[in-house]
């Protein structure tokens, strides 16, 4: 074997080791974004989720015998409070949804609730958290995808593929946020 083709074996050889590198340093850049977009939305997540006992306290003094939809909002504040994985901090906020609407719907059954300004106050935090929360969702959907395309793509998927880079899962609406609303007049 000549010394040139000894020189071409080396080359490639680096080249390969940079590539791999190179590669390597962008699944860990991109999973750095997923991550620190997943602390974004956990921290709004939680500034939603500190609010709901100053709300349950306010509709308490005027709804005292809507006991079950309050000690439900609790129990899907303290589901948010407790999941670790993505999938269970998903499933929680969707029943915080849930448990949510219905709280605001007492206030129509309530007039004097409704006219409460502690409780509009809250009710605007809360909408304005809402608007902070799709933000972020649809922030970590972003870095997701661009996560799992460049894991699929070739020749980054052998790269991923040998350090164990796997897919990561999206934030998804349940079936009963994509029903049309019906709106009567």
């Amino acid at each position: 074997m000549g010394t040139t083709t000894f020189l071409y074996i080396i080359g490639f050889v680096l080249l390969l080791i940079a590539y791999i590198a190179f590669t390597y340093n962008k699944f860990v850049s991109i999973k750095n974004k997923v991550e620190e977009s997943l602390a974004q939305l956990d921290a709004t997540l939680k500034k939603r989720f500190d609010l709901i006992p100053n709300l349950v306290e306010t509709v308490k003094g005027y709804a005292q015998h809507e006991q079950a939809t309050l000690q439900g909002v609790i129990a899907a504040r303290n589901a948010g409070m407790n999941a670790t994985t993505i999938e269970e901090k998903d499933v929680a906020a969707k029943q915080m949804n849930g448990a949510l609407s219905r709280i605001f719907a007492l206030s129509e059954s309530y007039p004097d609730l409704k006219a409460n300004a502690n409780f509009s106050s809250l009710q605007n935090t809360l909408n304005s958290i809402e608007g902070e929360i799709l933000s972020a969702r649809k922030y970590y959907n972003a870095v997701v995808k661009q996560f799992n395309t460049f894991l699929q793509l070739f020749p980054s998927n052998i790269v991923g593929a040998m350090f164990h880079f796997s897919r990561l899962p999206y934030l998804t609406v349940d079936d009963v946020e994509k029903k049309n609303v019906i709106v009567k007049f």
